[in-house]
């Protein structure tokens, strides 16, 4: 029973994280239709801004984090004014310049890193006792933060003006900038977001386990499974996608087979892709 609590637990923190990640990956797609093959290795840019703060600099984990976050996004952001802007209607051209981007990060880290992976230190050390279990604090603090973070967003999309006149380019980029609203400001917007939010993840993701140049490649792959499975656009679906994408992974490495890892997803994925291709939530942005 134990065993079954404290697997719940790891499935609920990484889940915590997958949600992070997918929200940022839906979000650029709902929003600007770019499909960003590079945002699983902007946490990798996360985890390493972190690892570098605390090691070379001898900075607080905090302030890495703090770092990460910032990194993670103007990262983003450069990406879009710098490349995809110009050729954001070419669907295409912008898979492969995000994908050759994704490989470029993990090339130099490689030669500035190496291969071996680094330990990133934990936010808060320590542990919790909560009904007889023994919680890691730092899987504790994921959660509450990710669903900071979360709840933020949601007010900030559903209650802001920016907010609105995100969801307004979702809908239609033209009719947005009828009203006014410069579609390009609110792209860069959704990918200055979505970097952040990949940023703060990837430390997380590193302080449990560690800091790779391969480390975003898994969660990039999830999320595909994931922002399919809720429905591509909808925030709302793609955190119900990374909770039932989170269980089944852990559960299954768990109880099944370790080496499943990622089988499980990716059967998810297809099944929906046949059976409900719009996901559970539908394109949520443009709707809403």
């Amino acid at each position: 029973m134990v065993d079954v609590l404290t697997t719940t637990i790891n499935a609920v923190t990484i889940s915590a994280l997958y949600a992070l990640v997918a929200i940022g990956f839906t979000l650029i797609f709902g929003v600007g239709g770019v499909l960003n093959l590079a945002h699983g290795a902007i946490l990798t840019v996360g985890a390493f801004t972190a690892y570098y703060a605390t090691s070379a600099l001898g900075l607080g984990i905090w302030v890495g984090a703090a770092a990460a976050l910032a990194v993670g996004g103007l990262f983003s952001a450069a990406m879009y004014l710098g490349m995809i802007r110009w050729v954001q209607d070419e669907p295409i051209l912008v898979m492969i310049l995000t994908l050759v981007t994704s490989i470029a990060i993990e090339q130099f880290f490689v030669v500035t890193v190496g291969t071996q992976a680094k330990a990133v230190p934990s936010l808060l050390p320590g542990q919790l006792t909560f009904a007889g279990l023994t919680v890691q604090t730092n899987q504790a603090l994921t959660f509450v933060l990710s669903w900071l973070l979360i709840g933020g967003l949601v007010v900030a999309v559903n209650y802001t003006r920016t907010g609105k006149a995100i969801l307004a380019t979702s809908m239609s980029a033209k009719g947005a900038a009828l009203v006014g609203i410069e579609s390009d400001r609110m792209y860069l917007y959704t990918w200055l977001l979505a970097g952040a939010l990949a940023g703060i993840a990837g430390v997380f993701l590193a302080s449990y386990r560690t800091a790779s140049y391969t480390m975003g490649r898994g969660p990039l792959i999830l999320s595909f499974s994931i922002v399919v499975l809720g429905g591509i656009g909808s925030i709302r679906g793609s955190v119900l996608g990374a909770y039932l994408i989170g269980f089944l992974e852990v559960f299954t490495v768990s109880y099944v087979d370790s080496s499943l890892s990622g089988l499980a997803s990716l059967v998810v994925l297809v099944v929906v892709l046949l059976v409900r291709p719009e996901g559970l939530f539908g394109r949520e942005l443009a709707e809403a």
